[in-house]
């Protein structure tokens, strides 16, 4: 039995399938999403989405979705399902659909009468291009098949019009033909391996809405534009493939493409498999480098999101050689950036000043994955050049005071992963002076350097450099967060000290140098446990904290003020479990595999087979914000490589 399979009785429901997405990338930056049904419910849904970097650095739809419908007898059956005014679905060919199954790639199977009609769909890595492999499986009778692609040629963020600026021009192609709506967009290519019978029938069809939007209080309603249909008659057993990309393929070679692009697939058939799939689907490999996605469907390359996911999002999926050049592309964005403070256009947010920190956390996971030797060969250079470069006052916003703690000033915009900020970008969470995870990880780069350079003897003069700021700050640290009730400040600035129970003492606990001892560890820990501590990750703010709402809902501004009152993070699973392992030994692995049950219902709901950004804090912890968010999916990983290999601790 298939382990991401879903019925019928599930398919025709609409209240319950328009709230299951799929996600399929090409580890190029394009990806296709919707829902399980086809119906799409954002405006960043779409069958072939990429970026487009001679317009801007965001994702542009270029075909929106594809309808099918299946003719006998003179008779048509549309399976295609569009959402308008007044909460009319037209057609309605979600209730053709006897079964949906993703587990190697996303196949749909229709019975129309007599017919059995499957669709399988594929992305081909690194190529803007999807391919649909349809197969009758079973037909009585002449069956013939008709598409009417629905284009957007739009930017993902933005919605469509009709105008009349649009081109209606088209050319044909080998078993196809090509076509671009507006000036300096790609040309869409839609083939297939059969010759088919192009009609030339121009309509735009109004007043297409996306729920999701609707939901979200911003613009939900588009017009698309559809050129006319192709028809083609298909024989039982004999497929015919479609394809969709930015460039002219040999039809010939679809069947092929096809079949050899499904192998390299992980199949989906456990959680781990799951979360290994939408991990690699965080690539990205452009001629600036490699890197890993935020998320899907609107992020972007993130510097500090790329560092938080990073090790779990390769290392822990068994892909060294990902890590190695995700992380060497970094190495020289570093480098660069220290010698001119210009920030990356590629890697942004590479000025943040945890970035370097969490950098130096990642080549730390790699020691533990390879050894201190190999990595201190191939990232040493990197991680002491960003260690000094902080303690020589360098950096602009990371300054190591005296009691060799760091220092941000956060008054103006927000410096921490906290990042929540007011209409005039002022951060509505204003973390400066002493934040709890920056010093946390900070004590921990400058002991993890100590080990790897233990022996080497041209690096004793930085060693004990470091080594004299590392005991003042282990001290300091104590002194400065921990507090009479056993939990962790969440940042200081002079005499203020915010008492808000947040997260982020989290890191201090669970890193692997960690500036408190084991009794005040586990004390921090049972804090953490009993008030932050949720099947879907930690909240944000414990409910008994002043500001406490657990909704991740309403217009943009409230669901801005909303991030980080309570909401619930699943990558912070990965430091309070390896702090639970550390604290309680082999007594905590059945509570933190018990935990794993809460993610593992996960894959199927919402975006199925990954995590989503953020869950409500509160009970049924519903998914919320980006469909699949690679920092969550990364530490979650983590996590079941932990329970598997706990040599690692």
């Amino acid at each position: 039995m298939s382990y991401l399979k879903f019925d019928k009785n599930l398919m025709i429901n609409l209240e319950q399938s328009l709230h299951k997405e799929i996600l399929r990338t090409n580890q190029s930056g394009a990806y296709h999403c919707t829902t399980i049904v086809g119906c799409n419910t954002r405006k960043q849904h779409g069958l072939l989405v990429i970026p487009v970097p001679e317009l801007d650095d965001d994702n542009h739809v270029l075909l929106s979705s594809l309808d099918e419908t299946v003719i006998q007898h003179g008779v048509p059956f549309n399976l295609g399902i569009h959402k308008y005014n007044g909460n009319v679905f037209s057609p309605n060919g979600h209730k053709y659909i006897r079964e949906y199954d993703c587990e190697r790639v996303p196949t749909h199977t229709f019975r129309v009468g007599g017919v059995i009609l499957k669709r399988e769909k594929i992305f081909i890595t690194n190529e803007n291009r999807i391919l649909i492999r349809y197969t009758l499986v079973e037909a009585h009778s002449k069956t013939t098949l008709q598409f009417r692609p629905f284009l957007a040629f739009r930017n993902a963020n933005d919605l469509c019009v009709e105008n009349s600026v649009a081109s209606r021009e088209y050319q044909e192609t080998t078993n196809g033909i090509s076509t671009c709506m507006y000036a300096g967009y790609p040309t869409l290519y839609m083939q297939f391996n059969h010759k088919p019978r192009f009609v030339f029938d121009p309509h735009w069809y109004n007043g297409i809405q996306y729920i999701k939007d609707q939901e979200r209080g911003i613009p939900y309603t588009e017009d698309l534009y559809v050129p006319g249909y192709f028809e083609i008659d298909i024989k039982k057993g004999e497929p015919i493939v479609f394809s969709a990309g930015t460039s002219e393929v040999n039809t010939r070679s679809l069947t092929k493409m096809y079949e050899d692009e499904i192998k390299s697939r992980t199949p989906r058939t456990s959680f781990y498999n799951c979360l290994k799939n939408s991990a690699k689907q965080f690539y990205i490999s452009t001629k600036h480098g490699h890197y890993i996605i935020a998320g899907y469907p609107w992020f972007k390359i993130r510097a500090r999101d790329q560092f938080i996911a990073l090790p779990g999002c390769t290392l822990s999926v068994h892909h060294r050689p990902d890590f190695e050049a995700i992380m060497d592309t970094a190495a020289l964005a570093f480098d660069k950036w220290m010698k001119t403070l210009e920030p990356d256009k590629h890697l942004q947010g590479i000025d943040l000043p945890d970035v370097p920190l969490w950098a130096i956390w990642d080549v730390q996971r790699y020691s533990h994955d390879q050894s201190n030797e190999i990595a201190r060969n191939r990232y040493g250079n990197m991680c002491k050049s960003l260690i000094n470069f902080i303690i020589d006052g360098k950096h602009p916003n990371l300054r190591v005071d005296d009691n060799g703690l760091v220092w941000t000033d956060g008054t103006k915009k927000p410096m921490s992963w906290m990042d929540a900020a007011n209409p005039d970008g002022t951060p509505m969470i204003p973390r400066t002076g002493y934040l709890v995870e920056f010093n946390a990880l900070w004590y921990n780069a400058l002991m993890f350097l100590q080990e790897i350079y233990d022996g080497v003897a041209e690096e004793q003069t930085n060693v004990a450099r470091w080594k004299a700021i590392s005991l003042k700050a282990k001290t300091a640290f104590v002194d400065t967060f921990l507090n009479d009730y056993g939990y962790l400040y969440d940042y200081v600035n002079g005499t203020y000290t915010d008492l808000s129970v947040r997260p982020n003492m989290v890191i201090a606990v669970g890193i692997d140098y960690s500036p408190l001892d084991r009794r005040q560890r586990k004390v921090a820990l049972d804090v953490i446990t009993r008030e932050l501590l949720t099947p879907k990750g930690l909240r944000t703010l414990s409910p008994k904290s002043f500001g406490y709402n657990p909704w991740y809902v309403g217009n943009p501004e409230q669901r801005e003020r909303a991030y980080f009152t309570g909401s619930a993070r699943p990558w912070l699973m990965g430091f309070y479990s390896y702090a639970y392992v550390k604290v309680f030994g082999m007594g905590g692995i059945s509570f933190i595999e018990r935990m794993m049950i809460g993610f593992e219902d996960e894959m199927k709901e919402g975006g199925i087979g990954t995590l989503s950004e953020l869950y409500d804090g509160n009970p049924p912890f519903t998914g919320r914000g980006a469909i699949s968010y690679a920092a969550n999916v990364g530490h979650i990983c983590w996590v079941l490589r932990l329970l598997k290999n706990l040599d690692v601790v």
